[in-house]
């Protein structure tokens, strides 16, 4: 049995809960997210709290159970704070700026890369450390994987494009010979 599923999701002030159909909605001013559950769980408002039941008794009913009350309320924190991810770009030469809609990268490629924003999220850059901030919990975490992508750290120098809290783990490099 879930223990995700058992715990209710508290809506705060601000956020609003409807029910459309098999579809959840949550809106907050003019934002506007949705969580489809196709007949897979049942869920009932009582007042601030949104509380998601199986529909069977099956192992499938109880994955989707704790797997859509872990979507809705990722739904919810965004739509109340929001999420940001951080990356830290370490290298001679290597710099990010933003330009309107696109990201410019020069990673020590012979090219710069210009990355599009997504619309929805919001990427600034201050020295080397590129923050993405967004309402969507997938979406920033999508877009900051891609964006380490274009370099990830190496183990010898470190140089790379890494998330600001990950550790890489360097490696000895050649060792004279004696």
């Amino acid at each position: 049995m879930s223990r995700v599923g058992k715990k209710p999701v508290t809506v705060p002030s601000g956020i609003n809960v409807a029910l459309d159909g098999t579809c959840v909605v949550a809106k907050k001013g003019n934002l506007e997210k949705r969580l489809e559950t196709y007949g897979r769980v049942n869920v009932n408002i009582d007042g601030a709290d949104v509380v998601f039941e199986r529909v069977g008794e099956d192992k499938q009913s109880s994955a989707y159970w704790g797997t859509y009350r872990s979507l809705f309320n990722n739904i919810v924190v965004g739509l109340d704070q929001g999420y940001t991810k951080s990356l830290e770009i370490n290298g001679v030469g290597y710099r990010a700026s933003v330009a309107g809609n696109v990201l410019n990268l020069q990673l020590g490629y012979s090219h710069p890369i210009d990355y599009e924003i997504p619309a929805g999220l919001e990427i600034t850059v201050e020295k080397n450390v590129i923050t993405v901030k967004g309402t969507d919990k997938q979406a920033v975490g999508q877009v900051a994987a891609e964006i380490r992508e274009f370099r990830p750290p190496e183990p010898y120098k470190g140089k790379g494009v890494k998330y600001s809290d990950e550790t890489i783990i360097r490696k000895a490099g050649k060792s004279a010979k004696k």
